[in-house]
C-alpha cells in the first residue's frame, strides 16, 4: 500500500503543473453602477491631461437599454450611450483618419445587429460616425457564427493603418476570428472592410476576449476551456496565418476571459489573463517578452492577483500614468454582482523592486 501510495504521489507531482501562489489585492474604488449587464471596459488616455482620462464600459443587453458608459477616474458616470444592441466589448484606439482629420475612436461590438459601432472619442465623451450599413461583420456566416462578441483593436506602426479582430459567439474549429480594416467612407464616417479570417478554436466553450500589443504586433485572444492563442496581427507578413503560441493551459479554475496587457520600454512587460470565478476572480500575469531566447514561449505566470470582483469577463490595463491618482498605471475589471467595474493601482497588482 505504501509503494501505491508512493507511485501516486510521485505520478501527480509530475503530472499536473502546481497552482501558483494567489496574491490578494484591494481596488482602489469601485465605479457606479451600470443598470443591467457590465462586460467589457476601454481606457482613453487624454494626451493633455492624463488625470482626466476616461473609461468606457458596456452594458450588454438588447436595444434600447444596451449601451456605453463613459465614465471619469473617481468611477463617476459623466455619459451614458444608449440603443446598441447588446454590446459586448469594446475597445479603443489613437487617430484615425478621416475626413476632418484624425480622431480617436472607441469601437463595440453590437452583437444582435451583426455589425461594429464607431465612436470619436474626446474630452467631451462619445459621439457616433459609424457609416450605416457598412460596417457588417462575418457577413457570409449566419446564427451565432455572425453574431460578434469580443473586439479588440490594432494600429499597425508602419503606415497607421487601424484594423478590428472580432470574434464571434461560435464558430468553426479553424479562421475562427475576422479582421476588418477601419477607414473613412468618403464622408467622414467609419466603414468596416473584410481583410481576413484567422485563428484555431477548441471547440470548448466559446472565444469573447481578444488583445492586441501594437508595438509588438501580436494578437492573444481566449479559448475560455483551453487556453491563451497569440497570432501576428498584420495580415500582410509571410505566414500571417500561423498561430505562435498556445499558453494559459494550466491552473484556470474558471473560463479565461479577459486579456489585457501593460506595455513597458524594450518589448517588455505583462499579458494579464482573466480567470473568470464567482465572487473572487483571479488574474494570471504572464511576460510580454516570453523566456530568455523564446519570445513566443509565456508559459510561466509570474504572478496570480485576485482583487473582490465577481465573475469578471473584460479587463483593460495601461502603463500611462495617469496623474496622482493612479501614477504607476491603471487596471479595469469588470464586476458582475453590483454592475459596476474596479479600478486597481498597478502597483499593487504587481510591485516592482
Amino acid at each position: 500500500m505504501r509503494k501505491l501510495a508512493a507511485a501516486l504521489l510521485f505520478l501527480c507531482s509530475c503530472g499536473v503543473k502546481r497552482q501558483s501562489p494567489v496574491f490578494d489585492v484591494q481596488p482602489a474604488l469601485a465605479t457606479e453602477s451600470v443598470t443591467d449587464d457590465p462586460d467589457d471596459p476601454a481606457i482613453w488616455i487624454k494626451p493633455a491631461d492624463p488625470a482626466r482620462s476616461l473609461v468606457v464600459g458596456t452594458n450588454k443587453v438588447a436595444a434600447p437599454k444596451g449601451a456605453l458608459v463613459v465614465f471619469d477616474l473617481d468611477g463617476k458616470i459623466r455619459q451614458t450611450v444608449t440603443g446598441l444592441d447588446r454590446p459586448n466589448n469594446v475597445d479603443i484606439e489613437y487617430g484615425l483618419p478621416l475626413t476632418d482629420g484624425a480622431v480617436d475612436i472607441a469601437v463595440a461590438a453590437e452583437r444582435l445587429k451583426s455589425q461594429l459601432r464607431i465612436f470619436k472619442v474626446s474630452a467631451e465623451g462619445l459621439a457616433d460616425i459609424t457609416s450605416a450599413g457598412n460596417t457588417r461583420v462575418f457577413a457570409d456566416r449566419t446564427g451565432e457564427q455572425a453574431a460578434p462578441m469580443g473586439v479588440s483593436l490594432y494600429k499597425r506602426p508602419r503606415d497607421g493603418a487601424i484594423f478590428a479582430i472580432v470574434a464571434p459567439k461560435n464558430g468553426p474549429r479553424e479562421r475562427y476570428l475576422g479582421q476588418y480594416r477601419l477607414t473613412d467612407d468618403g464622408q467622414g464616417r467609419v466603414k468596416a472592410t473584410f481583410v481576413r479570417y484567422f485563428g484555431v478554436f477548441s471547440g470548448t466553450s466559446e472565444i469573447e476576449a481578444v488583445a492586441v500589443d501594437d508595438e509588438l504586433g501580436a494578437i492573444y485572444y481566449a479559448d475560455e476551456g483551453d487556453g491563451i492563442h497569440k497570432y501576428a496581427a498584420d495580415p500582410d507578413i509571410p505566414n500571417a496565418g500561423a498561430q505562435l503560441a498556445h499558453f494559459g493551459r494550466e491552473g484556470f479554475r474558471g473560463d479565461r476571459e479577459g486579456i489585457a496587457i501593460y506595455t513597458q520600454p524594450g518589448g517588455k512587460g505583462y499579458v494579464v489573463c482573466t480567470d473568470q470565478i464567482q465572487g473572487n476572480s483571479e488574474y494570471h500575469i504572464f511576460r510580454r517578452e516570453g523566456e530568455p531566447g523564446n519570445p513566443h514561449d509565456h508559459s510561466n505566470p509570474v504572478r496570480v492577483v485576485r482583487g473582490g470582483a465577481d465573475g469578471t469577463d473584460g479587463i483593460e490595463i495601461t502603463s500611462r500614468a495617469l496623474g496622482p491618482r493612479f501614477p504607476k498605471g491603471l487596471m479595469v475589471t469588470m464586476n458582475s454582482g453590483p454592475k459596476n467595474f474596479l479600478y486597481f493601482h498597478w502597483a499593487d497588482i504587481l510591485p516592482q523592486p
